[in-house]
């Protein structure tokens, strides 16, 4: 069922509107919060790491040196989703107009293509299909648009035709689905580690050296673990436009999609596992290695990591997609909604870059060629 958020003064459909974080009519200018028309629960509280350490630091036999990831009394809990088909029904009719919509089956929110009315597909976000969560959009496609602009002034290496901004094809705000994961990571580590001293005694210079078996164990809870599960994302690039600011998480509603594209997920939670496991597991491995600090040299003779999935929540970010034509070529950026943040690869002046080289490079051999004449006296 396609569904359109009419004004209750004129009858046009309404958007979501950024700006307010309300329904707005742009006929009339009425608004509606979404409190009013939906209801909201609480919001759930942002992110945080909680931690235990325990240490031990004294003199012992080496031990021998073991990695292990695997753990059968440290499982991951289950959550429970649909698995869209890839056999859903694609084609709609708009209320408005009645022009048929054909969209492609991870689409859930969307535009008319003939009159423009923003709609919601609301079947394919009802049920088991909801999400749990949505971050709404803080930044309107206005403030976008002047926001990349002053981006592309900043680059001092892109051309001077690029940074003037005014080629940009379209920016699209879209609703990326990502799973939040909350995970636990326990960690334990044996290193032998020493502390070298050297002083001197009459004609002779001694070197100490103290040997240390020291023995970590963590306990770090990582909640909100964000994760992408489009197909059509970059992965880099979605995970860049990190962080997202958790205190203005919402209970979804559909009404916040009203006026934007939004995709529901290609990747269920269980086959985004490992990729999020092996990210948690390069920040246990970091925090319990900056727990051993003080000694000269560090050797691990043990380090065992696990990890283990406690939730995950189906939730849409806001992300806007800049598409700009640049000398036949299209460049794609991506934008944070909430935070304003911007990713991409834009071109490189060749030339820019050649007298950044040059003038750094002659800029050395300038000073190097003083310094030579005053050490030679002839300065």
């Amino acid at each position: 069922m396609v569904t359109h958020y009419k004004c209750p003064n004129c009858g046009a459909d309404m958007e979501f509107d950024a700006s307010s974080g309300k329904l707005k009519c742009h006929s009339c200018q009425r608004e509606e919060s979404i409190e009013k028309m939906a209801g909201l629960n609480n919001i759930p509280d942002g992110a945080q790491v909680s931690y235990n350490i325990e240490d031990e630091d004294k003199k012992a036999e080496q031990t021998f040196f073991e990695k292990d990831y695997e753990d059968p009394l440290f499982e991951d809990n289950s959550t429970h989703h649909h698995a869209f088909s890839e056999h859903e029904i694609t084609e709609y009719h708009c209320q408005n107009c009645g022009a048929v919509l054909i969209t492609e089956p991870q689409t859930t929110a969307t535009r008319c293509s003939f009159c423009g009315a923003g709609i919601v597909i609301s079947e394919r976000l009802s049920g088991t299909f909801a999400p749990d969560y949505v971050i709404p959009f803080s930044i309107t496609k206005e403030q976008a648009q002047e926001a990349f602009k002053k981006w592309c002034k900043k680059g001092l290496l892109l051309p001077s035709d690029f940074k003037v901004a005014d080629r940009i094809k379209d920016i699209t705000g879209i609703y990326v689905p990502f799973w939040l994961y909350d995970l636990n990571g326990k960690g334990e580590a044996v290193a032998t580690c020493t502390k070298v001293r050297t002083y001197t005694r009459g004609d002779w210079i001694y070197t100490e050296t103290r040997y240390y078996n020291v023995y970590r164990k963590v306990d770090l809870d990582y909640l909100k673990v964000p994760c992408d599960a489009s197909k059509k994302m970059d992965d880099s690039m979605m995970d860049k436009l990190e962080p997202y600011t958790y205190g203005n998480l919402k209970d979804f509603k559909m009404p916040y999609l009203a006026g934007f594209v939004a995709e529901k997920y290609d990747y269920d939670d269980e086959q985004l596992l490992p990729r999020v496991k092996n990210r948690v597991y390069s920040y246990v491995e970091s925090y319990l290695k900056s727990t051993i600090s003080g000694y000269t040299t560090v050797h691990f003779n043990k380090l065992d990591i696990h990890i283990r999935k406690k939730d995950a929540k189906y939730t849409l970010l806001p992300v806007w997609m800049v598409c700009y034509d640049y000398k036949k070529a299209e460049h794609t950026f991506a934008m944070n909604g909430q935070t304003g943040k911007i990713v991409g690869k834009p071109p490189i002046s060749k030339g820019k870059v050649a007298a950044w080289f040059f003038g750094v490079s002659g800029s050395c051999f300038l000073l190097l060629r003083i310094l030579t004449l005053i050490m030679e006296g002839g300065w």
